[in-house]
């Protein structure tokens, strides 16, 4: 299924706009800790796919419609995403030459620079330091890893996104 460069980048900000209400939607008590961090997940995939078309503005755009929707300082998830991408972009070819289980691994470290860097910000704003429950959601998110993979691989193949 062959469709136009416009509606190729709509799937993308489709993914991105799931992955946009996964970060918002209520989780069930007790596991709120271990939301995964959806848009940073998304945003890797489509970055290591589609290197020259998905990159540091469409992660700082997504990261200040992160902002506005979880009423967070502007600017904040925007840094602690578009830091991370600008890494793939840079890694981008090593990490891909790995199978999705093992790339896992090079998702868990991007991850744990998302999550250092929105610690950052909030430190830097005198926000008290969160618990070290914080991290968990870097580990869930690698764990998840080879599942994302799978899944929007499976789209970009059924959109024929290139």
């Amino acid at each position: 299924m062959s469709g136009s460069p416009h509606n190729r980048s709509g799937i993308v900000l489709l993914t991105l706009g799931v992955a946009l209400v996964l970060t918002i939607l209520p989780m069930p008590e007790g596991t709120e800790g271990l939301r995964p961090q959806w848009m940073a997940l998304t945003l890797i995939y489509w970055t290591l796919t589609l290197p020259t078309r998905v990159g540091i503005f469409w992660a700082w755009g997504a990261g200040l419609a992160v902002d506005v929707t979880t009423e967070t300082l502007l600017g904040q998830h925007a840094l602690s995403l578009a830091v991370p991408i600008y890494l793939v972009l840079k890694l981008q070819r090593r990490i891909r030459a790995f199978p999705p289980a093992q790339q896992a691994l090079s998702v868990w470290v991007l991850l744990l620079v998302e999550r250092l860097l929105f610690l950052w910000v909030q430190g830097a704003t005198g926000q008290p330091t969160p618990p070290l429950g914080y991290w968990l959601p870097t580990f869930v998110g690698m764990l998840l890893w080879p599942w994302v993979f799978i899944l929007l691989q499976g789209l970009r193949r059924r959109f024929a996104i290139t």
